[in-house]
């Protein structure tokens, strides 16, 4: 993969309680932005999402929002953060447009829907539904506990090494976004 034109960005539609998730966020948007790379995310402005879409926005950057009909109001769409908005009818319409339309995967800090999106996104990696890379957005350490847990479904033979190896960890912007665009790992399917 050596060029990206749209990356998916997935996190919590709350800002969490570390400052530091936010200004994470808010660098990712713009870094996006200045690279010219399309931000496709759920929609709205609250939490994370809206701060790194917004980020992009200001910054120039092409903003693509995906939202399902039961968020379709005043109170996600309360200040224009997207250069386009897509509606969609539900959550499942929702998570497989942006998988479409996206060329790889950042996941921020974030809860359950978050979380949801994540494994959805990386076991459709494993059965080969896409080849697209998958980062971690490891922000002060936030995903560690589930990194060792995946660490200790590759020890008791639940998840293949190479599965767990083919994720992009970083806590650092520029280099997450140079390892998204630059590594290609080619995984075997499961059979």
């Amino acid at each position: 993969m050596n060029f990206l034109k749209k990356v998916a960005v997935f996190c919590g539609s709350s800002a969490g309680e570390d400052p530091l998730f936010s200004n994470k966020a808010r660098e990712l948007g713009q870094k996006m932005a200045a690279r010219k790379i399309d931000l496709v995310y759920g929609g709205g402005y609250r939490g994370l999402m809206g701060i790194t879409a917004e980020a992009c926005y200001e910054n120039s950057g092409k903003v693509i929002g995906v939202l399902p009909e039961v968020f379709n109001h005043d109170k996600v769409l309360s200040k224009k953060v997207e250069s386009e908005l897509i509606i969609v009818p539900d959550m499942h319409a929702r998570k497989k447009k942006i998988y479409d339309i996206s060329d790889a995967f950042v996941i921020l800090p974030g809860g359950i829907g978050t979380l949801d999106e994540f494994f959805e996104i990386y076991t459709w990696r494993q059965i080969g539904y896409h080849d697209k890379n998958i980062a971690l957005f490891n922000i002060n350490g936030f995903y560690d506990s589930i990194l060792k847990h995946l660490e200790k479904c590759v020890s008791e033979g639940f998840l293949r090494d190479i599965m767990l190896s083919s994720l992009i960890i970083e806590d650092d912007v520029d280099k997450l976004l140079d390892r998204l665009s630059e590594e290609n790992n080619v995984l075997p399917l499961k059979y």
